[in-house]
C-alpha cells in the first residue's frame, strides 16, 4: 500500500477513536419511560416509594408478584390494603369482581392510576374526563390535597400536557381527597379539579388518585413534593398487611434478554460496539481467500448423439435392416406405453386400437394402418429400405400428433 493510503487509514482511525471517546463521556440520556417498577431507579421507577413504604410501615408490606384474582382466590387470611399504582390498573372483569367481594369483607383498595375501568367507575357512580392547559404552551399543573389536618402545600409539576379527573360524583358517597387545578388562560387564573376521592364500599373503603406520578421518584425526590405523597400515603388503612401490586407495571421487573446487560451498562455497550467494529475491519482487510485459484476444468462433451449415429450407420451399412426395424418398433411400443399409459400385449384388440387413437390425438384409420404395419414387418425375415423408411415416418407423424404438433 502507497505511503498516501497509510496516511488516509491512519485519519480515519484517528476519527473513529475521537468519537469513540465524546460518545463515551457523553451524559448518559434519562429514561422517561412510566415503568413504576418497585426496584426501578429511573425517573417514573418507584424504587422511592417502595424504600419509603418499608421505612414507615415495618414489617407490614409485601410485595405481591401474582395476578390479583390469583392472590385472592388461593391464599387464605388476607386482611389489609392492596396497593397499585400504574400509568393504567386495567383490571379483568373476574379480577375486578374478586377485588370488590375483598374490598366488601372490610378491606381497603387503594388504585393510583390515570385512567380506571368503566365498570368500576360506574360501581362507585364516578366518572371521568382529561384536563388540558388552555392558556399555556407549557405543561403546567398544580396538586394539592383538601385535608386541612394535613400540612400540604399546592405542588407543581411540569411534565404532563394533560391529566384526567373525576367530573362526576356521588357527593353523599365521596370523599374528596385531593384536586389538581389547571392555568385556564395568560392571567392567574385556574380551574380547579377533582383527581383524589375515597368512597366507603360495603364493610371496606376504596381510594382512588388519578395522578399516579405522585408515587414515582422523580416526583417525590424533587423539592417538598414527599409531603404530598405522604399525605396521600396516609389514608392507607392502618389495619392488616399492605400489598404492594407488582403485575399491573408499563416495565418489566426483569430482563431475560442477556443483549440488556450489554446495552444497558456503558462499559460493556462500548466493547460490543468495538468488537462488531474489529470484525468488520478485520473483514474488510483480512477476510481475502488466500489460496491459490482454482483451475478451470473443461467438463466432458456429451458423445451419445454421436455414439448412437455411428451403432446407426453400423448397422445400415451392414444391411442388418430387419435388427433396425426390429429395435425401431421395440422402441416405440415402450412410448406407447411409457408416454401414452397404453398396454401393448394385444396390438389386434380393438378396445386397444381406439384408447391408442383417443390418447394419440391421431384418427382411428391412421392408427389401425400404423399397428398393421408393424404386425407385418414383425413377422418378415427381409425388410427392404423403402419400408424401414416407410414405418419410420408414420412412427414421426404418430408422436407429432401425441405432442400437439
Amino acid at each position: 500500500m502507497s505511503k498516501k493510503g497509510w496516511i488516509y487509514i491512519t485519519i480515519g482511525v484517528l476519527t473513529l477513536a475521537a468519537i469513540f471517546v465524546m460518545e463515551y463521556n457523553k451524559p448518559k440520556k434519562i429514561n422517561w419511560f412510566p415503568s413504576y417498577v418497585s426496584h426501578h431507579k429511573i425517573p417514573y421507577g418507584t424504587y422511592v416509594l417502595n424504600d419509603l413504604m418499608e421505612k414507615y410501615f415495618p414489617n407490614k408490606i409485601q410485595q405481591i408478584q401474582k395476578p390479583p384474582f390469583e392472590f385472592l382466590t388461593r391464599t387464605d387470611s388476607i386482611k389489609g390494603t392492596y396497593f397499585f399504582v400504574n400509568e393504567s390498573v386495567a383490571f379483568e372483569e373476574a379480577e375486578l369482581n374478586a377485588l370488590l367481594d375483598w374490598v366488601n369483607q372490610g378491606n381497603m383498595l387503594f388504585v393510583a392510576s390515570r385512567s380506571f375501568e368503566k365498570k368500576l367507575l360506574d360501581t362507585l357512580h364516578l366518572e371521568q374526563q382529561n384536563v388540558y392547559n388552555d392558556g399555556t404552551l407549557e405543561p403546567l399543573f398544580y396538586y394539592e390535597l383538601v385535608n386541612p389536618k394535613i400540612k400540604n402545600q399546592r405542588v407543581e409539576f411540569t411534565k404532563d400536557y394533560y391529566t384526567t379527573s373525576f367530573d362526576r360524583l356521588d357527593t353523599l358517597r365521596t370523599t374528596v381527597l385531593g384536586q389538581v387545578y389547571s392555568p385556564s388562560d395568560s392571567t392567574d387564573t385556574t380551574t380547579k379539579h377533582i383527581n383524589s376521592i375515597k368512597q366507603p364500599f360495603g364493610k371496606g373503603e376504596i381510594v382512588l388518585t388519578s395522578f399516579p406520578k405522585a408515587f414515582t421518584n422523580y416526583f417525590i425526590l424533587k423539592d417538598n413534593n414527599v409531603e404530598y405523597t405522604a399525605g396521600l400515603l396516609s389514608y392507607l388503612g392502618r389495619n392488616g398487611q399492605i400489598y404492594m401490586d407488582n403485575f399491573h407495571k408499563s416495565g418489566k421487573s426483569f430482563y431475560t434478554s442477556p443483549m440488556y446487560l450489554f446495552l444497558n451498562t456503558k462499559e460493556f455497550k462500548w466493547a460490543y460496539y468495538l468488537v462488531l467494529i474489529g470484525g468488520l475491519i478485520y473483514i474488510i482487510f483480512e477476510g481475502k481467500r488466500k489460496q491459490r485459484a482454482i483451475p478451470v476444468v473443461t467438463p466432458l462433451k456429451n458423445q451419445t448423439l454421436a455414439f448412437t449415429r455411428t451403432i446407426a450407420d453400423m448397422y445400415f451399412e451392414k444391411g442388418e435392416l430387419p435388427l433396425i426395424t426390429k429395435h425401431k418398433i421395440d422402441y416405440f411400443l415402450e412410448y406407447i406405453r411409457s408416454k401414452l399409459y397404453v398396454s401393448t400385449q394385444n396390438l389386434e384388440d380393438e378396445t386397444f386400437l381406439r384408447n391408442l387413437s383417443l390418447r394419440s390425438n391421431t384418427d382411428l384409420k391412421e392408427v389401425k394402418a400404423l399397428i398393421s404395419m408393424i404386425s407385418k414387418l414383425k413377422t418378415k425375415q427381409y425388410v427392404t429400405e423403402t419400408e424401414l423408411k416407410n414405418l419410420n415416418q408414420k412412427i414421426q407423424a404418430f408422436k407429432a400428433n401425441v405432442d400437439g404438433k
